[in-house]
């Protein structure tokens, strides 16, 4: 007889259960002006920093592998979907683009973002996950950097006096962030759980093992870098929204080291 794996249904329930009660709440409270902006502005950094975290938590928990350059992810999304909002915004009145819902173009805005940021996490993750340790950490430290750098003298990104009149929309549409945080959680988790996962975490437990039993390591290495990266600059693209002002400051090498920190006493993997 074959094996049947059991499926937690009632966890599966109970969480969902749990996490819609968590949105009425918290919708109900901010209509009832409970909640001011400022508690709200902090809940959305909660947001960012949970994608952030469970993003990251992939590469460097499952995966094993050290990155320091998540923040340089986090602002190509940033900053993406931030000049493509802020593009149609001052759009003449009457444009096609400008009738479309706010919630589309910045849901269409994110999403870009997020590509934007795994075709980069490929093209870093090619060359790097060849590597390991420490020499990988150095890698992804100087991507960081040289994203950063390459952002404050772009005169798209606004230089060095940083973009400016971007949309509140993360604020405005919070209902939308908090679902899209949900999302990410369920997708790794679903990632983290198939095959795919399981051979993840084979690289981990033994990099030379897995490849001798026939996992491409290469492969799976740079598709947990890019899924990494694309959520990265989704949560990257919240967070721009909210703060409406983006300056290359903000993804310097400390915030990606505020990431790890978050992972490593969270508990990685």
């Amino acid at each position: 007889m074959k094996d049947t794996v059991k499926v937690p249904w009632k966890a599966y329930i109970l969480n969902a259960f749990c996490t819609v009660l968590i949105f009425v709440a918290l919708s109900g409270m901010i209509e009832a002006k409970v909640i001011d902006k400022y508690i709200q502005g902090i809940i959305m950094l909660v947001f960012v920093n949970i994608i952030l975290a469970v993003s990251l938590n992939l590469t460097t928990g499952f995966l094993g592998q050290i990155a320091l350059g998540h923040a340089g992810f986090m602002s190509i999304g940033a900053y993406t979907s931030a000049i493509i909002t802020k593009a149609v915004k001052d759009l003449p009145d009457g444009s096609f683009l400008q009738s479309l819902p706010p919630q589309l173009i910045f849901g269409v805005a994110l999403l870009a973002g997020g590509i934007l940021a795994a075709l980069f996490g490929i093209l870093v993750g090619i060359p790097a996950l060849r590597l390991k340790g420490d020499y990988l950490a150095i890698i992804t430290l100087g991507f960081g950097e040289i994203i950063r750098v390459i952002m404050e003298n772009l005169e798209i990104t606004g230089g060095a006096q940083g973009l400016r009149s971007i949309p509140g929309y993360s604020t405005k549409y919070f209902g939308m962030c908090y679902w899209i945080t949900i999302l990410s959680i369920v997708i790794l988790y679903m990632l983290v759980r198939s095959r795919h996962g399981r051979a993840i975490m084979a690289i981990r437990e033994d990099d030379i093992a897995s490849e001798a039993v026939g996992i491409p390591n290469t492969y799976y290495k740079v598709m947990a870098f890019s899924v990494a990266a694309f959520f990265a600059g989704i949560a990257g693209g919240i967070y721009a929204h909210y703060l409406r002002i983006l300056g290359a400051k903000s993804f310097n090498f400390s915030r990606s080291i505020e990431i790890i920190v978050i992972v490593v006493l969270g508990g990685m993997g």
